[in-house]
């Protein structure tokens, strides 16, 4: 006599279908709570959403794929956090659109590295990073400098942004094309890349 677990089992159809199941009740016990939760809905306090240039910026970081060898995203282990700074809160990614957590860290992740280096010394990292960090496999992008941050869209693109909860004001639209006109692509990264961490003084 076969037992239930049996038929299941030689049901490829029912297996698939029951399994279907399990994980999506599994899936929805664990992740629908989080939407309901401030610490993963709110921005942690003194949080800003990023400015025109540091947005920017962030769209350079996507775009030449620094997310492939660099995370933002620092888990709670004492050998992170004495390396980096404070764990990485939910909080602190609600403006962000897409997440840029990664989980490759063929370099250090890069969640608190605002204000850590000067402007110059990531002027020279960009430009040769072998310069400053002589172990480092690090690519160079010295086309950075010379190419000018594209501010066509800035605007467009914080509307969509407030439309999804970022909370920019007519008055930081009106000035987005300002503030990046003028720049390079290299300045914008930079700006971006400073202002990571920075907000937080304190997240716990």
């Amino acid at each position: 006599m076969e037992s239930f677990h049996q038929k299941i089992e030689k049901n490829i159809g029912l297996l698939g279908f029951l399994t279907a199941l399990v994980v999506s009740v599994g899936g929805l016990v664990q992740i629908t709570p989080l939407f309901f939760q401030k610490s993963t809905t709110q921005p942690v306090e003194g949080m800003k959403p990023y400015s025109a240039l540091r947005l920017t910026g962030r769209d350079i970081y996507i775009r030449e794929g620094c997310v492939g060898c660099h995370s933002q995203m620092i888990r709670p282990f004492r050998a992170e956090t004495e390396r980096y700074g404070h764990y990485s809160v939910a909080g602190e990614s609600v403006y962000d659109h897409p997440f840029l957590y990664g989980s490759k860290r063929t370099g250090p992740d890069l969640a608190r590295v605002g204000g850590r280096y000067s402007d110059d010394w990531h002027r020279a990292h960009l430009h040769h990073p072998q310069d400053v960090v002589p172990e480092s496999n690090m690519p160079s992008y010295p086309w950075l400098e010379k190419a000018p941050a594209d501010a066509t869209d800035i605007e467009a693109k914080m509307r969509a942004l407030r439309k999804v909860g970022v909370p920019y004001t007519d008055a930081d639209i009106a000035g987005a094309k300002k503030e990046v006109e003028g720049k390079t692509e290299l300045e914008a990264l930079i700006a971006y890349l400073q202002g990571l961490g920075t907000d937080l003084k304190d997240v716990r």
